[in-house]
């Protein structure tokens, strides 16, 4: 059954890579709570497909927030595992996520840059426009693709990857993705998820060297499916 549902949202695979469409809640790997992992059911996925005995090698060379949704890339090889954390690293990612917020922002486009520092014990980070002790620059551009009478759905391309950036980022602007209590929202999605979606994903492949280029779907509900039929 597990199987069955990776298989269903697997978006890219071949000897190095396994790129999966991550829904809300999942956990990219293993964290405090010991709950089962997307990379526990794409292991299984893995070993069931291919017969594959004993432990099966999986590296993770990024991660996505627990209730955010979208793109994961897993390696099958820890050459490509090397090869693709340092792409992420230098920002030889191209990344692009999808939001859907509560206000919109004054401009209908324009970039985000703000000072970013974590608060470890609470899990969370804080974007202000001054430079802080311990802080690092965020930097995010962003466009409204569509509205709704109540949301607004943003594109945002990524130029730094900072702790909760796009969340703490468009806080710091009194604008709230829907369902992220943590940030703000005033109510929590049926799901325990938030309306951010990784949605899209490009770069050279580590060991083919030739373009990678990936889109997700959201999660299937009511107003990302509105929205998917306006963009």
């Amino acid at each position: 059954m597990e199987s069955k549902m990776i298989n269903d949202r697997i978006l890219y695979e071949d000897n190095h890579l396994i790129i999966v469409n991550k829904l809300p809640g999942e956990l990219v790997q293993g964290d405090e709570t010991g709950d089962r992992t997307l990379a526990d059911d794409v292991k299984e996925y893995l070993k069931t497909t291919y017969n594959k005995p004993g432990n099966v090698y999986l590296g993770i060379p990024h991660r996505l927030d627990r209730p955010t949704s979208g793109i994961v890339v897993y390696c099958k090889t820890d050459k490509a595992l090397s090869r693709m954390t340092a792409l992420f690293r230098t920002s030889d990612v191209k990344k692009t996520y999808w939001a859907i917020v509560d206000r919109k922002p004054e401009k209908e486009e324009g970039e985000l840059v703000h000072y970013i520092t974590r608060d470890a014990a609470n899990n969370k980070s804080i974007a202000s426009n001054k430079e802080r002790k311990g802080s690092k620059i965020a930097k995010l551009s962003y466009k409204v693709l569509a509205s709704s009478d109540n949301y607004h759905l943003l594109e945002i391309d990524l130029h730094t990857g900072r702790h909760h950036q796009i969340r703490a980022q468009l806080a710091a602007l009194g604008i709230h993705i829907k369902g992220d209590l943590k940030y703000g929202a005033q109510r929590s999605n049926p799901d325990g998820g938030i309306c951010l979606h990784a949605r899209h994903i490009a770069f050279t492949h580590p060991v083919k060297k030739e373009r990678i280029d990936i889109t997700a779907d959201p999660p299937k509900n009511t107003l990302w499916d509105y929205f998917l039929g306006r963009v």
